[in-house]
């Protein structure tokens, strides 16, 4: 048996390192980052654009394909940016190791890399270190370790000899010498870093609409090109004339620019969301957010402060009220609605002394605020006691401490002995059932009496009844012969604490359901106090169910898909539970987004639709696995995010809308064009041009548009709606139609007039144009609607303009085929424009008419 005190030698430490290998997350061999970055160019919209390079350079069009080029490029880039951060997560893990470890080698205590500390390693550990491996305690004095980060529960864990500690945790008091028991991807660490791996990322709804979309463009495309060039062929046309003017056709049936819009736009959201205190990680979270129907949300740091608070403090036959929250300078003791001193009461001064002596934490005031160092609880006891008018300032001179019995998790309560005027005094607290077993009398005023049945009854009334709220209870208790040890103690009185809910989370939560989302807690802590944070903050409510991580392991995943939708609490919950909620969620139909900030909420994060992470408590591991940081750590700035994130899939469709109704316009104005045995409307550079002056800046303004007042008062759109639910693609049909039958009758109508094709097609050019850019301020709504986004209204004037100068500079006219139009010859494009507009306003004046 291994000498554990002495330690391992250096050598049989090298052999077990080469044995184990490193203590290192994350070890397995990654993605090439180039075959990453090439892996993008298999997306259907990316080869349709390559196709369209390639169909500009046939047609001698470098300009057109370069640009095709760039927004290819750039659409690769940001998928690859997508991918490489999944990567990034496994490296924040490795950082969360401790750089450097304390050991015993040869009965030296050595200070080694963390990466290589080797099973069966001693480590010796004080308050602050992080723990480097896991590891089991050999020998330990009043130590406690914060753990939060693994099980989510925010007090800290008590540990003695024989009890399990976990790489990446922190200890808070106490030291400890402990053996390791596993290294690397073995550690509980290393398990996570694997269902981080496992745990898939899913395209995102309007990823999936998109690539739709794009499949759909590719069929109409193919279809263009088949039919133009048999009708053409069927009509006595040059073959190959026929299959260049259908090339032409497909290339302007391609919104080329869609990509790159989408992008832009999304980006556009990013630098609005920056300024409401998120930081998108991932684009297309941001339109995720907007179809939400379910956030999952840890508990400790997120709905709650992750603050231990006293709220309630208990003396006998007396009650007090703490007001404040968290470790807020701000906040009193109140005895029926009236402020108290503990410096002019006794009962309560000894009481607050007890707590205040009893501790080993330190809090320092700055401004509003204490700066807190050591145990949550302590830390809270001592507040408390602030408020009170009793501090370790106030105290000084008056007391000091000689002796401490730490707290011991059998005992589950610590002692001290402090020098006073009047002589030596024993202070204890602990767990409030054990410690009045030793109590044999009771504080009455300054004074004290034996204790009798009718004043345990009522104590043990009184740890209901806090325990029942979820609050935490502690009890102190004196005495005047610590020779006696913990024995014959005189009960002082109770203190209740929790971990507050954050004041902004009840607002944050009835929004989110006046939107149609539902807000679930996951958490590992108790039942009990899980359930009184979602009641004080309104995500739990009359009727709603509450599942352990016990009763879920004992429920088929189908199971827990249907019974989901009825729950709002989870406890008792570990990481891998996170992972089955989340996928029982999506199951059901839901877009997911699931919060978090320690470790354990990483792997069910990143399998979320929508992964968010706190910016203040969050590990880096949650922050990559992420697509939203909150950089305040508020759940509300969550819900301003989900208006964003429907304010962009509206502005989506408003531009999908008009870029699909304007290149329908064009293919069908082409058509028609053909079947009445006209020459060809436009040539392939014009075709080009218009796609240029339509596609780009008009569009990605249509992407800024304001939201609308109701968007938080409606449904998440399900996650099967398309991205033509709701009459889109009936609306897209008709006035694309119309668009095409008007610009065709302008061209037929100035070519009958004048004889001459240039002026006919460069009339058609107009008519096109200008109908379309009418048409942009559409679809901003039903009607025209000129104001309220002046961005949109500048690109429109910016393209008008380009159109103007395109067709009455002498130099442009030269170079895109085109001559001015001038008087009776404008008719046929006014009227051409003006169709369209006139046909929807009849339309809406028949609807009134009929409805009255």
């Amino acid at each position: 048996m291994l000498q554990t005190a002495v330690g391992l030698t250096q050598a049989q430490a090298e052999h077990r390192l080469k044995q184990a290998g490193e203590n290192t997350i994350g070890d397995k061999k990654q993605t090439h980052v180039a075959a990453m970055f090439f892996s993008q160019f298999k997306d259907l919209m990316i080869l349709i654009l390559a196709g369209a390079t390639l169909v500009s350079v046939l047609l001698g069009e470098t300009t057109e394909a370069v640009t095709i080029i760039l927004v290819v490029l750039i659409n690769a880039s940001m998928g690859f940016l997508q991918e490489y951060r999944t990567e990034k997560t496994l490296e924040a893990l490795q950082e969360l190791a401790a750089p450097t470890a304390h050991v015993m080698r040869g009965g030296k205590l050595c200070e080694v890399d963390a990466r290589r500390v080797v099973p069966e390693d001693v480590l010796v550990l004080q308050a602050g270190d992080r723990i480097a491996a896991d590891c089991t305690v050999r020998t330990a004095v009043r130590l406690t370790c914060n753990e939060s980060m693994l099980t989510g529960e925010s007090v800290p864990a008590a540990k003695r000899e024989g009890d399990r500690l976990y790489m990446g945790c922190t200890v808070l008091t106490g030291h400890a010498e402990a053996i390791v028991s596993a290294t690397g991807m073995h550690t509980e660490m290393g398990k996570i870093a694997d269902l981080v791996e496992s745990a898939q990322e899913q395209p995102t709804p309007l990823q999936c609409r998109l690539r739709q979309l794009g499949r759909f463009i590719a069929a109409a495309c193919v279809a263009i090109c088949l039919a133009v060039a048999l009708l053409g062929v069927w009509q006595g046309n040059d073959f190959f004339d026929m299959l260049l003017t259908g090339i032409s056709l497909a290339v302007a049936a391609i919104p080329e620019g869609l990509p790159a819009i989408v992008t832009v736009t999304l980006a556009l959201s990013v630098n609005r969301i920056l300024r409401r205190g998120a930081v998108i990680r991932r684009l297309h979270a941001v339109e995720t957010l907007g179809c939400a129907g379910v956030i999952c949300t840890d508990k400790t740091g997120t709905i709650t402060q992750n603050k231990m608070t006293v709220q309630r403090i208990a003396l006998p036959q007396r009650s007090f009220s703490v007001s404040g929250s968290g470790y807020e300078t701000a906040g009193e003791i109140t005895e029926k609605g009236k402020r108290t001193d503990a410096r002019q009461d006794a009962a309560l001064r000894q009481l607050c002394t007890a707590g205040v002596l009893c501790s080993t934490a330190q809090i320092t005031r700055k401004e509003n605020v204490y700066e807190a160092a050591g145990d949550p609880t302590e830390t809270a006891v001592l507040v408390a006691a602030a408020k009170a008018g009793i501090t370790r300032e106030t105290l000084a001179g008056k007391y000091s401490v000689i002796a401490e019995n730490p707290f011991d998790a059998d005992r589950k309560r610590m002692s001290v002995t402090v020098r006073t005027a009047n002589g030596r005094k024993l202070l204890c607290k602990g767990a409030p059932d054990l410690l009045l077993m030793h109590c044999t009398r009771i504080a009455q005023g300054e004074t004290e009496r034996p204790m009798n049945a009718s004043d345990r009854a009522q104590i043990r009334r009184m740890c209901e009844e806090m325990a029942a709220d979820a609050l935490r209870v502690l009890a102190f208790a004196q005495s005047d012969t610590p020779e006696k040890g913990e024995e014959e103690l005189c009960f002082l009185g109770l203190m209740g604490m929790l971990d507050p809910p954050r004041s902004e989370v009840r607002d944050a939560v009835q929004k989110c359901r006046e939107a149609g989302i539902r807000p679930v807690m996951i958490t590992g802590d108790s039942r009990e106090t899980a359930l009184a944070v979602a009641r004080k903050t309104g995500i739990a409510r009359q009727g709603d169910g509450v599942l352990s991580g016990k009763e879920l392991d004992a429920l088929s995943d189908q199971a827990l898909a249907a019974r989901c939708m009825r729950t709002s609490v989870y406890v008792r919950v570990t990481p891998a539970h996170k992972l089955r909620i989340v996928r029982a969620y999506k199951a059901a139909g839901q877009v997911v987004a699931m919060t978090g900030d320690g470790v354990n909420d990483a792997p069910a994060v990143k399998e979320a639709d929508i992964g968010v992470a706190m910016g203040i408590t969050g590990t880096d591991v949650t922050k990559q696995a992420s697509g939203v940081v909150i950089l305040d750590d508020n759940f509300a700035t969550i819900v301003s995010a989900v208006e964003e994130g429907r304010v962009i899939y509206q502005n989506i469709r408003r531009f999908i809308r008009f870029l699909l109704t304007s290149n329908l316009g064009e293919v069908t104005g082409m058509l028609f064009g053909m079947l009445l045995h006209l020459p060809v409307m436009l040539m392939p550079i014009q075709i080009l041009l218009v796609n240029l002056f339509t596609d780009s800046l008009p569009a990605v303004a249509l992407g800024m548009e304001k939201p609308a007042r109701d968007i938080m008062h409606h449904k998440p759109r399900p996650k099967s709606e398309g991205l033509f639910a709701h009459g889109l693609a009936r609306t897209i049909l008709v006035r694309g139609v119309m668009l095409g039958a008007a610009s065709c009758g302008a061209y037929w109508a100035v070519l009958r007039m004048s004889g001459d094709i240039c002026v006919a097609r460069s009339a058609c050019f107009l008519a096109i144009v200008l109908s379309q850019m009418l048409h942009l301020f559409e679809c901003r709504g039903e009607g025209l609607h000129f104001t309220g986004n002046p961005a949109l209204l500048a690109a429109a004037l910016a393209s008008v303009a380009s159109t103007l100068l395109v067709v009455y500079v002498p130099v442009l006219q030269r170079i895109f085929g085109t001559t001015a139009v001038s008087g009776t010859l404008l008719l046929p494009v006014a009227a051409a424009v003006l169709a369209g507009p006139a046909a929807a306003a009849l339309k809406r004046w028949l609807r009134r008419t009929v409805r009255q």
